[in-house]
Parts: C-alpha cells; sequence; structure tokens
C-alpha cells in the first residue's frame, strides 16, 4: 500500500513537473521561436541604422512587438496547414498534427499575440503597427493559402518577409523614406535564393503536403539560373548605399568591399547549385544566405557606429 501511494506521488509529481515544460515547448514549437528571434534580429538592425541615438524603451518594445506579430502569423499559418503537416516528415511532431495543442487554443494564442503585437507597435509609433498588421495579413491571408496553389507564393512571401529590417527603421524615425525603401528591397530580393534553396533540398517533403515552391515547379536547371539571378540582385541591392543615393543610408568603401565579398560567397554557392543540382549544395545555399544577412546586417550597423 505504502510503495502504491508512494508511486501515485511520484507519478503526480512528475506530471506537475513535467506541464510547465510542455507549454514552454509547445509555444517555442508553435511560434517557430528561432525564426521569430531571426526576425526580431533583423527589426533592432534596422532600428539601430536609423535611431540618432537608442532609445533602449522603444527597442524593447520592437522586440516584444516584433516577437507577438511574427509569432502570430506562424501560429495562424500551423492552424491553416494542421492537415498538411501531418502529411510531412518535418513538420509532422508540430504541436496541432501532433495533437499536442487544440485549434482553440490555438487561435487564442495567435489572436492574444496578434492585438498585443499591434498595441505594443502603436506605442511605438502609428506607422510601425500598421507595418506589422500588413505583415501579418500577407503572410496569412496571401501567402499561406497561396503555398498550395502556384509558385507564386514565394513572391507574395517575400513582401511580409522583407518588412522587419524595414519596420525598425521606421520606429527609430516614425517615417517611410528611401532609406527603409533600401534595407525593404534587399531583405525582398534575398527572400528568393533562401526559400529556392529551401523548396530545393525540402522538395520531396514538401510534395507530400502539395506546396509549390520553386519557381518552375522542378528542381531543374530553370530553376537553379533564377537562384543565380537573385542571388546577383540581391547583392547589387546591398551595395547601393554605398553609392550615396540612399539619404541617411550609408556605408563606407571598407563596408561595400566586405558586402562585396560576402556578395561573392553566396552567388559562388548560387552557381555550385547550378552545377551539381543536388540537395547537400541547396541546403549550403540556405546555410550561406542566411549567414549572409546577418553579416550584412552586423556589418551595415556596425560601420554606423565606427565611421
Amino acid at each position: 500500500m505504502y510503495l502504491c501511494s508512494a508511486k501515485k506521488e511520484y507519478l503526480s509529481i512528475a506530471r506537475s513537473h513535467s506541464v510547465p515544460g510542455s507549454i514552454i515547448r509547445n509555444f517555442k514549437e508553435i511560434t517557430k521561436v528561432r525564426l521569430s528571434v531571426s526576425v526580431v534580429f533583423s527589426s533592432v538592425a534596422g532600428y539601430l541604422l536609423g535611431a540618432e541615438t537608442i532609445d533602449y524603451y522603444i527597442l524593447l518594445l520592437l522586440c516584444i512587438g516584433g516577437y507577438c506579430m511574427v509569432g502570430a502569423s506562424n501560429v495562424f499559418n500551423q492552424i491553416i496547414e494542421r492537415d498538411l503537416d501531418a502529411l510531412m516528415d518535418r513538420t509532422k511532431d508540430r504541436p496541432l498534427p501532433a495533437g499536442r495543442m487544440g485549434v482553440t487554443p490555438a487561435f487564442i494564442l495567435a489572436s492574444i499575440l496578434t492585438l498585443t503585437g499591434i498595441v505594443v507597435l502603436y506605442v511605438i509609433n502609428p506607422q510601425t503597427a500598421m507595418f506589422g498588421a500588413i505583415s501579418i495579413f500577407m503572410y496569412v491571408s496571401l501567402y499561406t493559402p497561396l503555398k498550395t496553389r502556384t509558385p507564386l507564393s514565394v513572391f507574395v512571401g517575400a513582401f511580409p518577409g522583407a518588412i522587419p529590417f524595414m519596420l525598425g527603421w521606421v520606429a527609430a524615425t516614425n517615417d517611410f523614406g528611401i532609406e527603409p525603401g533600401t534595407l525593404f528591397m534587399i531583405q525582398f530580393f534575398w527572400q528568393f535564393p533562401h526559400f529556392w534553396a529551401i523548396g530545393w533540398f525540402l522538395y520531396e517533403d514538401y510534395k507530400k503536403g502539395g506546396f509549390f515552391m520553386l519557381p518552375n515547379g522542378k528542381r531543374d536547371k530553370g530553376t537553379a539560373i533564377q537562384v543565380i539571378l537573385y542571388s546577383i540582385w540581391t547583392v547589387l541591392a546591398s551595395l547601393i548605399p554605398a553609392v550615396g543615393v540612399t539619404g541617411r543610408l550609408y556605408i563606407t568603401p571598407i563596408s561595400a568591399i566586405l558586402i562585396g565579398g560576402i556578395g561573392i560567397w553566396l552567388i559562388y554557392y548560387a552557381v555550385r547549385l547550378y552545377k551539381l543540382k543536388t540537395e547537400k549544395a541547396a541546403r549550403q545555399l540556405m546555410l550561406v544566405s542566411v549567414s549572409y544577412i546577418t553579416l550584412l546586417q552586423v556589418i551595415y550597423v556596425v560601420d554606423k557606429f565606427i565611421r
């Protein structure tokens, strides 16, 4: 009797300790914490580029509001795609298809994150809240349903995907002009080689869910050529601030050389995908593309504060 009682007590304690851990795990997975943090990083970089003096309170609001908006987009996306996620190896263990979370609590979470995000960004300034709202609307209402209908979904998804870098500048200045427009353009072009690389090495898995992620719908020469072209446009757009035609957004010749160097690195791996046409080459390009945009943002910010 004593052993049975002790065992029940132990199991009860174990469950009570596992519940918070399970909630945290589900929250991290359904909001895609790594993706959300990387998006917030872009917003912070944009803020640091636009701010004349750093207001850490505004910076904190930007991080909180940015995470809420991206997290909400991801939750709504997973609610809509839960049945398709169950078909793919990459996504079948997500909270909704795995049954660890119901649709109703997920919808409540997404709604709370959306409202919180808009309110927090509005405290910064109305324009920031507006662009945040546009981002979540385009991602959920346009990009998500188009993924199973047309390869143009990547083009549509590139718009909300390019907003965070620009959003930081708008949060710092309450103004939209040539500077945030340039930041938007850089991250807009970058979306294509990045997501087409993902679409290439996850082609078979995406096929199970009926997603069209490659421009030609195939892992062929035509797709690889477009990856190269958009990689080149990404690098050229990244070098425009060195010419001095983008207002307060400016990089020195030394930084331009560094950007050119990592740009050659990006284009090299894009050409490598064209030559090899393998999943490994596509995965390497994806990793290089992530490194490229991160290093670019770091170089831009460091350039501003040391010149």
